[in-house]
């Protein structure tokens, strides 16, 4: 086996990996222990605790990048940590940061350490710098923070609460609001408010309240200051004066918003600073362009009875040579209206077209004439009173009577109209032919003097009189106002009347041209009750008008008003058109006055006139009710629609008899060939046909001459007289009827009997004619049985009379003559609802002024009933005859 052998002298292998490793591990620990990063030293805390600000800076060596921490002391919560790059100071050679605290720095202590950073290797953290709040044991008492702050709309704010030692803190409010709050230390609170809106001018409250006590701070809310309309002028033509507008919401800190300048520069700028920043404003202007006049002093006047001239001062002399223009303000009562003057250093108006006699109220206000700034101030206001004048002639006008008297009447004068205190009317009636007149004065109160005809006939040969009114006040008489005296009133025809109805304009009235309305028209009106010495209104029209609105104040209602168009010319008025009208109709005021009378079997009806006083409105006629209440009416729409409503009803009972007829025909033909008739008993006589298929009649010619298939007679009508009935003369009332000229025509019943029919006056009646005291309606035929139908007579033209009284009732649609009836009609509500819808007097037409029928009920309704079973009967046989089964 082979030996290993050693020798002494060989030398180890040496490998060259080891060597490599070698020197790696000395480069490793040569670099390791060159780039050690250094501790910051010498770390030092500066705070601004009005800004909330923290400024840290410390000694660091070489590097650039450092950790730094802050945190609240006590809880030893983390506030702050970030990574921050701070260069070094060349000069110091040290490292500085500034931090901003959310939380006022007051509130509590707060620790700060950094360390060196480079990439991923730190140094040692620093020694920890405490910044000292004021939450410490020594410092026990209650505080707030921030104290008495200043802040801007919008910004958020933390404020801290350090409660008292001992004490239990409770809540934290601002402006009354409970906050949300976070602990911060043992004794110390914050909130925060976000968002904050402008606070009143004493600023906003934020307290704090604790289990024994509270305690608190103020913070005002506000804008930097803003500012516009910066603007300077000058008042005297020397010096400046600048104003401005300010938008800073009791924050500013400017005094005032103006301020003076002694002489005129020309540029000027104006800066704002309050705590929240500044604002600047500059205006630059020549002095002549910025002119605003001072108000005008020292105003007087001298015053007439149509102008007056108004005087005043200036404050300074240099408005002498100064081109102005001022506008003159005038007011009287409500009303006021501007005057413009110019003139260079005016100081003096003169104001026309005044009043006499009244109060006037001016003021004054001024501007520079040439390159226009403003208007100055307006002055005091000066009040003056116009002098008196001679009064404007009076508005004149005459109503005459029919007994040949009058008077003559003018509308008492306004107070701009009198130019002064009336002090009485002068009145002159006076004939140029015969030069003769005559005058007489009259009290200041008076509207009106009586005339007498027949004697100022006598100073006219030419029948044609002037009568003068003269108003009269401390400067003396008015100018004269003259109206012609009418003397020929027996002369004058009487003219139609026309109905004029209101609008909310008045009364409108029209009428046709005149030409010998040389100077116009008058409308006149009067209450139609008066006769004589009419208190009368009146209005004068342009002679190129025809067409006028009546208003005056003291219409009423219910009550009737004449109205009369005058031509005015150089003679004497002459009247040309008539109206009458009512503002308002009424009801009358008082029931018509009957009395009745009985005359043989007739009755008769009588009525007096309603006074017109009592109308209150245009009577259409009267309504004439009988004793059982029913009405009787006229071509009444009601009537025609009960008798329509009533035919209707027995065409539909005919359409369905006439269905189930047809349908049960066999039955009804056998009831019918075996009649039972009762000889005591009004009955038809019936006379059947052979029923043809029956009889074994076959197919044999009918005979189309024969008779229906049923045949009736009439039975005897019973011709005894029937016992009229009057209507109880205690019961009657009245209403309204047209009471137009009517013929009356009787109508007769078919039946034997009497009748009882009312009769008007054919010789009619009109509202404003009474032919006779009475007017009367007579009741039945004069002796009962039956009455042939009177032929109608128809009106003629002349039959219509001429009232001589100045107004005639406006007739009714339906005034005039016979008029045929177009349908008939029942004798009352009550008889239609009991006959079925038929009339009695079926057929018969009666005149629109004549009456119905009176009958007894039960002779009437035999006698609708008799009608009836014929009608049917026949009907029902020309069915029956037409019809095969």
């Amino acid at each position: 086996m082979p030996r290993l052998s050693v020798t002494p002298n060989s030398k180890p292998n040496c490998s060259p990996v080891w060597l490599i490793c070698v020197v790696l591990s000395l480069l490793a620990i040569h670099t390791d222990s060159k780039d050690v990063l250094s501790v910051p030293q010498q770390l030092s805390l500066s705070a601004n605790k009005h800004t909330q600000q923290l400024s840290i800076s410390w000694l660091g060596g070489a590097a650039t990048t450092f950790d730094l921490m802050i945190l609240r002391t006590e809880f030893n919560e983390t506030v702050f940590y970030e990574t921050v790059s701070v260069a070094v100071n060349q000069v110091s050679g040290r490292h500085q940061w500034n931090w901003s605290s959310v939380e006022p720095l007051e509130c509590t202590s707060l620790s700060i350490k950094i360390r060196s950073r480079d990439g991923q290797t730190t140094s040692e953290w620093s020694n920890t710098q405490i910044l000292q709040g004021n939450d410490l044991p020594s410092n026990e008492k209650s505080q707030m923070y921030p104290d008495d702050r200043v802040v801007p709309v919008g910004a958020n704010t933390t404020f801290c609460c350090i409660v008292q030692e001992g004490r239990v803190f409770d809540t934290i409010r601002y402006s009354g609001t409970v906050m949300n709050t976070t602990r911060l230390s043992r004794r110390s609170y914050a909130t925060t408010v976000v968002n904050r809106g402008p606070s009143g001018s004493s600023g906003n409250n934020v307290i704090c309240y604790d289990n024994l006590g509270l305690t608190g701070t103020v913070v005002f809310v506000g804008y930097p200051p803003l500012l516009s309309d910066f603007v300077c002028e000058t008042h005297d033509l020397t010096s400046a004066v600048c104003k401005w507008s300010e938008h800073s919401h009791n924050t500013n800190t400017i005094n005032g918003n103006k301020c003076s300048v002694s002489q005129w520069e020309g540029n000027w700028t104006l800066v704002a600073v309050n705590f929240l920043g500044q604002y600047s404003l500059t205006d630059s202007a020549e002095l002549s362009h910025r002119v605003h006049p001072v108000a005008p002093a020292n105003l007087r006047s001298v015053v007439h009875a149509f102008n007056a001239t108004v005087l005043w001062e200036w404050k300074y002399d240099s408005y002498s040579f100064l081109a102005l223009v001022c506008q003159v303000a005038v007011m009287k009562s409500d009303v006021c209206v501007q005057h413009t003057f110019s003139g260079v250093g005016l100081q003096s108006v003169v104001l026309s077209d005044l009043y006499p006699d009244e109060d006037y109220t001016v003021q004054i206000s001024c501007g520079a004439q040439q390159n226009f700034w403003k208007w100055g101030n307006w002055s005091e206001p000066f009040t003056f009173k116009t002098e008196t004048y001679i009064p404007d002639a009076p508005d004149v006008w005459v109503w005459m009577n029919r007994d040949n008297t009058g008077q003559v009447v003018w509308k008492p004068l306004t107070h701009r109209q009198s130019h002064g205190q009336i002090t009485g009317y002068e009145v002159t009636v006076w004939s140029a032919d015969n030069n003769v007149q005559h005058t007489e004065i009259f009290s200041p109160d008076t509207t009106a003097a009586q005339v007498n005809l027949t004697q100022i006939a006598t100073f006219s040969s030419d029948r044609k009189v002037t009568a003068t009114v003269n108003a009269k006040n401390a400067d003396g008489l008015s100018q004269p106002a003259s109206v012609v005296i009418p003397l020929h009133l027996t002369d004058v025809k009487p003219l139609a009347v026309s109905r004029v109805d209101y609008t909310d304009r008045g009364f409108p009235l029209f009428w046709q041209s005149d030409a010998n309305a040389t100077c116009g028209y008058v409308v006149e009106w009067n209450d139609a009750v008066c006769t004589r010495d009419c208190p009368v209104e009146w209005i004068k029209v342009a002679s190129g008008n025809t067409n006028v609105s009546v208003e005056s104040a003291n219409f009423q209602s219910g009550v009737r008003y004449n109205f009369s168009l005058y031509s005015c010319s150089s003679d004497a008025p002459v009247l040309l058109q008539r109206w009458q009208g009512y503002m308002q109709e009424l009801v009358p005021s008082t029931s018509v006055r009957l009395s009745i009378s009985q005359q043989n079997s007739d009755i008769l009806l009588t009525w007096e006139e309603i006074a017109v006083v009592n109308r209150r409105g245009f009577l259409l006629g009267y309504k004439i009710y009988n004793s059982t209440g029913s009405e009787l009416k006229l071509l009444d729409d009601w009537l025609i629609m009960e008798v329509l409503i009533s035919l209707g009803v027995t065409a539909l009972f005919l359409v369905i008899v006439t269905f189930v007829c047809y349908k049960k025909r066999k039955c009804i033909i056998h009831i019918v060939e075996k009649p039972e008739w009762d000889s005591s008993k009004e009955a038809l006589v019936v006379i059947p046909e052979e029923d043809e298929d029956e009889e074994g009649m076959g197919d044999e010619p009918v005979d189309t001459d024969e008779p229906t298939s049923l045949r009736y007679y009439n039975q005897v009508v019973d011709e005894r007289p029937i016992r009229p009935r009057f209507p109880d003369s205690s019961t009657s009332s009245a209403s309204s009827l047209d009471s137009g000229r009517t013929d009356v025509t009787y109508t007769g019943i078919q039946t034997s009997g009497s009748s009882l029919v009312f009769q008007l006056d054919p010789q009619g009646s009109s509202e404003g004619h009474q032919p006779h005291a009475d007017q009367s309606v007579i009741c039945g035929g004069g002796g009962g049985g039956y009455r042939p139908q009177m032929q109608p007579r128809a009106q003629s033209d002349d039959m219509g009379l001429v009232s001589p009284e100045p107004f005639l009732e406006p007739q009714a649609a339906s005034a005039g003559g016979y008029k045929p009836q177009s349908s008939w009609h029942l004798d009352s509500p009550v008889e239609a609802g009991e006959s079925g819808g038929l009339a009695p007097s079926l057929g018969s037409p009666t005149s629109v002024a004549s009456t119905q029928f009176l009958l007894p009920e039960g002779e009437e309704h035999a006698e609708e009933k008799r009608q009836l079973s014929s009608s049917a009967a026949t009907w029902f046989t020309n069915l029956l005859s037409s019809t095969k089964p």
